[in-house]
């Protein structure tokens, strides 16, 4: 069975964002990711690291303005300097917190024209994965479905596997999230199968609703099985909703 990484950026919201960690280890996780770090001090996140015998699997780059709406810079031309600056930050918290990588946010380019929004993104992944190997650090890019988040660049995994190739960074991986998979794409087993060669992480929520894997349309079993199978040893991210209390809602994984 897979090991479990839980994301409190959406679990654990029944309390504040620095005892969420607390929460996570006492609900037997051993590693937890979230979404962005930089509202606090690494030496604050550390101690609840080391407090709670707790890894951190991933967490993303900044990405611009998100309150205004921003979901990151890669692939927008005008803000490649901001994108580049960007890296240096995530780099040192990364470090700092022994987090061994790091995913990089497309950007919504919706409008835009679609070859130099590819051109932008291509290279400017190729620096950011330069500087990411230069750290041991793994870099990651995640489709991310058009329901969801309507006009993010990267929404389909044959595109990312695409500008992987292309970027031809041995440490440039895929984020493989089944829940946007299934939205985008369907037939998750057989992506799995086919893209595992480039897979660095995996994430997971019920579909349609993004709540617990133990509700909607996908057999996590099947799913869990197949990972497995594959020889797949990273970290599944839950990042997910919860129905209601999060603790409460973890039957599924006491089930596994």
């Amino acid at each position: 069975m897979p090991k479990f990484s839980a994301n409190i950026s959406m679990m654990f919201g029944e309390v504040d964002f620095l005892d969420r960690f607390e929460a996570a280890g006492t609900t037997g996780f051993k590693a937890i990711e979230f979404l962005f770090p930089y509202d606090y001090a690494m030496e604050t996140i550390a101690q609840k690291l080391n407090e709670n015998s707790l890894e951190i699997s991933v967490f993303n780059l900044p990405p611009g303005n998100w309150e205004a709406g921003d979901r990151g810079q890669a692939a927008i031309k005008d803000r490649q300097a901001e994108f580049i600056a960007s890296v240096e930050p995530a780099i040192e918290y990364a470090k700092h917190l022994g987090a061994p990588r790091l995913h990089a946010m497309a950007g919504i380019t919706q409008g835009m024209d679609y070859q130099l929004a590819y051109d932008t993104y291509v290279r400017n992944l190729k620096h950011a994965a330069k500087i990411c190997e230069d750290n041991n650090l793994e870099l990651l890019i995640e489709p991310i479905n058009q329901r969801d988040m309507p006009g993010y660049f990267l929404s389909d995994t044959k595109q990312a596997a695409q500008i992987i190739a292309e970027v031809a960074a041995p440490n440039l991986k895929l984020l493989f999230d089944v829940y946007h998979h299934q939205i985008s794409r369907g037939d998750v087993l057989y992506s799995l199968e086919q893209y595992m060669p480039i897979i660095g992480h995996v994430q997971i929520a019920g579909v349609p609703e993004r709540h617990e894997p133990d509700e909607g349309e996908l057999n996590y079993q099947a799913v869990f099985a197949k990972l497995d199978a594959l020889g797949y040893a990273g970290w599944v991210g839950c990042e997910y909703r919860p129905r209601g209390e999060t603790a409460q809602g973890l039957r599924w994984l006491s089930a596994q």
